[in-house]
């Protein structure tokens, strides 16, 4: 209690943490536990993220190959769809990471306390028998680890029964150091404790025969309660939550874009006299109806992630948008479905994705929970909301910037779109590292193990600038020479040449921004990351206005620059003053962090 009121007592600003971003950072590149940890999350995770533009690309070669037309409109239906789905799936996946991961990691806490309980009184229990006392079976019922036991029962777990250990008790006198019982005692206490040790070699008593406990009635109680064990599910109520969310979310996006769809095609730039109408109208309306499987795989990744697994996630998708792939050509120019087939194949493939990965959670998480109480909805919906206006405000500021390239000139804007789509490439690699910090960070909080926290968000963050600068070298050097890919006009190449530099000096900053975002939802500061971001959002549309008006096409790019620097900034700022969850981080006293 002492060290939790000296956490939140004031502290010189000039005692600020800053030099925690520093901290070890030799080591950003060593091979350890945390090393290991965090690329075994970051890898597969990234892999994941960039598994659906690299489908979606495949998908419009394919319709490319129907006429330009089917091609402009798929485009156009593409991007609107993914628009909507964004605004609803950032928010559902971030929180639902954070809060499986940290209630996953409560209930292993509450198994671990419960075992530890029954170990110490096993040793009193034997300590007891040396000095000669004896204790009925009905005091040894300790209220206090009965109330474990039920805890650790609602989270998914069992924890072995006093009555293995009880079962070798001689109520009526004290037990001899190498009596029979006595050895009973001591070796259920050991299989309690998870050791897995030989129990076929006991030591045989000095007056009697070899004895072997092995096939005993309370170890075989004991084998048979920790197969229950392994095979009982969870019970992660966010779990339960989220995929409740995800599928009313989905069913109101479908429901939304499917009688909303000319409207929203007109808002798009596609009038009613517009050769594109017909097409995309067909393709939006099929590509609607996998909106309620899209959002529940992205939801039961998030779910996976808080349970640090993003492997399982991965080869399912990768399944999933072969299965896509292998049906587009099948769909499209066999069954000469067209457009439509195209949006067929990607349904049929986000339901396959939904049905898998819901049989494997199936498997790992009890999805009913014991009572509707359990649900987490005004905690979903608080954080939720919160990041809702997080994702707009980013939102809102980068089709801003589009609208005012557009404004220049069909030229300017067709640079600053290839520039734009090369600039958000760090976004692919560096949610890698945002996804493995966020997962770790949210069981180190809800353990209260603050140097590991520490120890994280540091090597993340670190990891993270260093991708930014291999980024930078390599989109400078790419777009530099390959600028030709994008574009033959030679007044479009001019242009992305002079958006090159803030292309690629930045990839730093939005790398670091990125990862950002992870180490505060880890540490579940989402009211910060969305007070801040429309700060910085209302910031960075001014600066767009002023700047595009003043300097142009280099002006969008100034403006951008200051947006992601002040993003950047924000992060730094929460951290390094050690404010909200990294408090902590002040008081240099803590035996946490020392």
């Amino acid at each position: 209690m002492g060290e939790e009121q000296d956490m939140h007592e004031p502290v010189s600003f000039w005692k600020m943490p800053v030099g925690v971003f520093f901290r070890d950072a030799r080591s950003v590149f060593k091979w350890d536990v945390l090393g290991k940890e965090i690329l075994q999350i970051a890898v597969p995770a990234a892999l994941a993220v960039a598994a659906d533009p690299v489908a979606s690309l495949i998908d419009t070669a394919f319709i490319g190959h129907i006429g330009p037309v089917e091609l402009a409109a798929a485009g156009v239906s593409i991007a609107l769809f993914n628009q909507a789905s964004r605004i609803t799936i950032f928010p559902l996946v971030s929180i639902t990471t954070s809060f499986v991961a940290e209630e996953d990691t409560v209930a292993k806490m509450k198994i671990k306390s419960g075992k530890g309980q029954k170990l110490r009184k096993g040793s009193d229990m034997i300590d007891d028998m040396e000095n000669g006392v004896a204790k009925p079976r009905s005091e040894t019922k300790e209220p206090a680890l009965d109330d474990a036991n039920d805890e650790a029962a609602e989270n998914g777990k069992y924890l072995e029964n006093d009555e293995d250990t009880e079962n070798c008790e001689n109520s009526d006198r004290g037990l001899d150091e190498g009596s029979e019982p006595k050895k009973c005692i001591l070796e259920n206490a050991k299989l309690e404790n998870g050791d897995k040790g030989d129990l076929k070699n006991s030591e045989p008593q000095e007056n009697g025969p070899k004895t072997s406990i092995e096939n005993g009635p309370s170890v075989v109680r004991s084998k048979t309660k920790k197969t229950k064990m392994k095979n009982k599910k969870r019970n992660i109520a966010s779990a339960s939550t989220a995929l409740i969310f995800g599928a009313i979310l989905g069913l109101l996006q479908a429901i939304f874009l499917m009688l909303g769809s000319k409207v929203l095609l007109g808002v798009m730039g596609v009038k009613h006299d517009s050769p594109m109408l017909r097409p995309a109208l067909k393709y939006l309306t099929v590509r609607s109806i996998g909106a309620p499987a899209v959002l529940l795989t992205l939801a039961m990744q998030g779910i996976f992630r808080g349970f640090k697994d993003t492997t399982t996630p991965l080869y399912v998708i990768v399944a999933g948008y072969a299965i896509n792939i292998a049906l587009d050509p099948i769909l499209i120019f066999i069954c000469g479905l067209g457009i439509r087939g195209a949006a067929i194949a990607h349904v049929l493939s986000q339901y396959l994705m939904a049905l898998v990965l819901f049989l494997i959670l199936m498997r790992k998480v009890n999805l009913m929970p014991p009572s509707i109480k359990d649900l987490q909805f005004g905690k979903f919906l608080k954080n939720g909301s919160l990041l809702l206006a997080r994702v707009v405000a980013v939102t809102f500021c980068v089709t801003l910037a589009a609208s005012l390239a557009a404004r220049l000139g069909p030229t300017p804007m067709a640079a600053f779109q290839t520039c734009l789509q090369v600039w958000l490439t760090s976004s692919l690699l560096a949610d890698g590292l945002a996804v493995a910090g966020q997962a770790i960070l949210a069981c180190a909080f809800a353990e209260k193990d603050y140097k590991k926290a520490t120890a994280t968000a540091t090597r993340v963050l670190q990891m993270g600038f260093i991708l930014g600068v291999g980024l930078s070298l390599v989109v400078g050097v790419g777009l530099y020479f390959g600028a030709g890919i994008f574009s033959r006009d030679v007044n479009v190449l001019h242009l992305i040449k002079i958006g090159l530099p803030f292309v690629a000096a930045t990839q730093p900053i939005n790398s670091l921004s990125f990862v950002f975002d992870g180490v505060n939802f880890g540490a579940s500061d989402f009211a910060y990351s969305a007070y801040s971001l429309v700060l910085v959002a209302i910031a960075s549309i001014v600066s767009l206005f002023l700047l595009s008006k003043s300097d142009g096409f280099v002006g969008i790019w100034i403006a951008l620059t200051i947006y992601m620097g002040l993003r950047a900034f924000a992060g730094i700022w929460r951290m390094g003053t050690g404010t909200g969850p990294w408090r902590f981080l002040k008081d240099r006293s803590s035996p946490q962090l020392s």
